[in-house]
């Protein structure tokens, strides 16, 4: 499968944010939508720093 995990990233650490995600889909106000494959959805302002896929890790920053 090709779900990865979304983490926060502020003050040095990464907090997991949603597990399995496999749709990040931007907003036009600057936020992104979340959806895992279990249907779960968060929303949150942010900006893209890493989008590693082959270690299965989304990373989003302040």
């Amino acid at each position: 499968m090709c779900e990865a995990n979304a983490y926060w990233f502020a003050n040095g650490e990464e907090d997991l944010i949603l597990e399995s995600v496999d749709v990040v889909e931007p907003q036009p106000d600057g936020r992104f939508l979340l959806v895992n494959i279990f249907g779960q959805q968060k929303t949150l302002k942010a900006k893209l720093k890493l989008m590693n896929l082959v270690d299965h890790k989304i990373i989003f920053e302040p």
